[in-house]
């Protein structure tokens, strides 16, 4: 699998269910029902309502205590999103626009990781880094 579609599926994952607790969940489940919709209409419904059960269910797990109830539900849609990516390619680069709308809602610990991501190709090189970094060549 292309690691950049499971590195993107993963953000989309761990995004949706990081967003279910918070003001921006309508946004976030909005922009996802959309996305399936214009991608895999005859899903978008069950989509929703996939969407918001999981959202009761984490409101739930979290009354209870029950802090594996994320884990899972977090792997849930990243393969969720993982599946939609691999059958329809395109969407993409529609997902990286709601996660960047999505992203100023995100919760301040969430908000701090830091994703990159870089292509290369030939002889080019590439240097990331998610703070300072220093490059000597010679």
């Amino acid at each position: 699998m292309d690691p950049e579609i499971a590195a993107l599926a993963g953000t989309a994952g761990t995004t949706v269910v990081t967003l279910m607790v918070t003001n921006a969940w309508e946004s976030a489940r909005d922009g996802m029902v959309a996305l399936w919709r214009r991608f895999q209409p005859a899903r978008a419904e069950g989509v929703g309502e996939e969407l918001d059960a999981g959202r009761e269910e984490l409101l739930l797990a979290r009354q209870a205590g029950d802090d594996e109830a994320e884990a899972g539900l977090t792997a849930e849609w990243q393969g969720r999103v993982r599946r939609l990516l691999l059958a329809r390619p395109e969407v993409a680069d529609e997902l990286r626009g709601l996660l960047d709308e999505l992203a100023p809602s995100m919760p301040e610990a969430a908000a701090g990781s830091v994703h990159l991501r870089a292509r290369a190709s030939g002889s080019a090189r590439i240097y990331q880094a998610g703070r300072d970094q220093h490059i000597t060549e010679r």
